[in-house]
């Protein structure tokens, strides 16, 4: 290293060093088991050229070696378990059961009709209602949900896309209601849309008039919920898909690069709402890939937005994520052994510096989680936590050959894939295009082959297997009552509602929709009035229309 560079290298450690000071830390013992005290973070003795520019320290841009400058002996991570079956009462009896336990945020799970904006009466949700998820259809349901939970005193995170701006209404109403003020509430919404054409499928207007939406969320957000994540933008589902490593990171990244560029294009300045913005990626079972790819992650969306898109707070250039553990992992066959698997997968979430970790249960590929495989998910983040040392030091495997080496080929694959995004137009053309859909197909086609021909092994699916195994362990079961009684309730809340108003609110929401002012306030409005999530949905529908995607092999 030249003079120069080892110069500003001791000065960027002088920085790093008063930063840590300022930090709060955990009242806590951080040394090994043994005894021997541990480094905070470690660093070469000499460092090469390009480590300020690759590597740098902890809370210090490229952020490669994480966002905070003492990470978890600051704060742990968030532990978070994604919950919700039945009907809301039903889930918000499991809430109260988590925090007891110790969770310290809620992630909420809804059922596939509101997901897919349709109430529980409609035909298309007739048994679904409470099976996959929550059912909420209106302000009266979100009441219910959190029912005895402040809402502003806890982080929620709402896994919601095509519907999302209406369930952010909800959420807004009942705080109200609580007396909290929205300048006070804290969480994520999903809300990423460009995920849903891409991967998870669950998407209700077409890609132009979604990302109005968004933009209206984000404008909208950005002055009235100043610490509320407006979007989590989803690696997950492209992972769950069938997608690699590397493209899960390059399309994740490329999505938040078109949220960044719709919302400067409606005239948002990027400071202000970038700072806001969040990811939500799949931890998988290849140990050393996720790490690289979490880092490389911190690192190209920190370039890109200083780079390219000249953001100048530091605060917009971190890249903030959440993760959970793979759950097209988890196997149906010896479910015990998922337990082991998912424990591995959140080891490599935190090595890799997440700020937010949700824990998969053993029993999911079987059905919704029970309360005690749920409970064992929570145990095995804590063992993570307490038990393992991991925590103790910030980016423990940071100057490993092999992990610089995978972190800078995760780059590379990613820089790759935006280049060939670009040659389409960008994101929204290349959905259209069916580009991702084909890469991710050709992706999980070319991993079942390795699993089928045994290049690949799946524990106890095409090797170690259990011939005539019976599975034993308690399963969750949800039956209609959740049904019965959700479509029930609606009919109550439709019979005591003032219709005259609700239909002006709905009204009102068709005008703004057609006019081009801000949605969010004209939803609110509907949502307080007890209009129900499907009659919002359907009047946003006659004027923005549906979307059916192009078939693509």
């Amino acid at each position: 290293m030249m003079n120069e560079q080892l110069e500003l290298f001791e000065q960027k450690k002088k920085i790093w060093e008063q930063e840590v000071k300022s930090c709060s830390q955990r009242d806590y013992d951080f040394n090994t088991l043994s005894g021997e005290p541990l480094d905070l973070l470690y660093i070469p003795n000499e460092p090469d050229e390009d480590y300020l520019e690759k590597l740098g320290f902890p809370g210090q841009f490229p952020y490669t070696r994480g966002v905070h400058p003492n990470l978890y002996r600051g704060k742990l991570w968030t532990m978070r378990q994604f919950s919700g079956f039945g009907t809301p009462k039903e889930t918000n009896e499991r809430y109260h059961f988590l925090l007891k336990h110790g969770q310290t945020g809620l992630s909420v799970a809804f059922d596939m009709p509101t997901l897919m904006g349709y109430d529980p009466g409609h035909p298309f949700a007739l048994g679904e209602v409470g099976k996959c998820g929550v059912s909420v259809a209106s302000l009266k349901d979100m009441e219910n949900l959190f029912d005895g939970i402040n809402l502003g005193d806890i982080s929620v995170s709402q896994t919601i896309n095509g519907p999302s701006v209406i369930l952010l209404a909800f959420y807004i109403a009942v705080a109200e209601k609580q007396g909290v003020p929205t300048e006070k509430l804290r969480g994520t919404l999903q809300n990423d849309i460009l995920k849903e054409f891409i991967a998870q499928k669950e998407w209700i207007f077409p890609p132009e008039q979604s990302m109005r939406v968004i933009t209206d969320m984000m404008h909208y957000c950005t002055e009235h919920l100043p610490k509320y994540n407006t979007i989590s933008i989803s690696g997950y589902h492209i992972r769950e898909a069938g997608s690699t490593a590397a493209q899960e990171l390059a399309f994740t990244l490329a999505d938040g690069f078109t949220y960044v560029e719709y919302a400067m294009k409606a005239g948002m300045d990027v400071d202000s709402f970038a700072p806001r913005l969040s990811f939500f990626f799949n931890s998988h079972l290849d140990f050393f890939e996720e790490v690289a790819k979490f880092r490389a992650a911190r690192r190209i969306w920190a370039k890109r937005m200083k780079n390219k898109y000249g953001a100048k707070n530091p605060r917009s250039w971190k890249l903030r994520f959440h993760t959970q553990t793979a759950g097209c992992s988890l196997t149906a066959q010896q479910p015990e052994i998922n337990i082991a698997r998912t424990a591995f997968q959140g080891l490599a979430a935190v090595m890799g510096g997440t700020q937010s970790l949700h824990t998969n249960s053993m029993d999911e590929t079987l059905a919704l989680p029970s309360a005690k495989a749920a409970e064992i998910a929570l145990r095995t983040q804590q063992l993570i936590a307490y038990e393992t040392g991991v925590p103790n030091v910030v980016d423990p495997l940071g100057g490993s050959w092999f992990i610089e080496s995978l972190t800078d080929k995760m780059e590379e694959a990613a820089e790759k894939y935006f280049r060939q995004i670009d040659e389409f137009g960008g994101v929204i053309p290349a959905i259209e295009a069916g580009f991702f859909q084909r890469e991710i197909a050709h992706a999980a086609s070319d991993y079942q082959r390795k699993v089928d021909t045994k290049q690949r092994i799946v524990v106890g699916v095409n090797e170690f297997v259990k011939e005539d195994e019976i599975i034993d362990i308690p399963i969750l079961e949800i039956g209609h009552e959740a049904e019965r009684e959700q479509i029930e309730a609606l009919k109550n809340l439709q019979s005591e509602r003032n219709e005259d108003v609700v239909t002006n609110a709905l009204r009102e929401l068709s005008d703004a929709c057609k006019s081009g002012e801000n949605i969010m306030p004209p939803i609110i409005r509907a949502a307080k009035q007890y209009a129900t999530l499907g009659e919002i949905v359907q009047a946003m529908k006659d004027v923005f229309g549906e979307w059916q995607e192009t078939t693509a092999f």
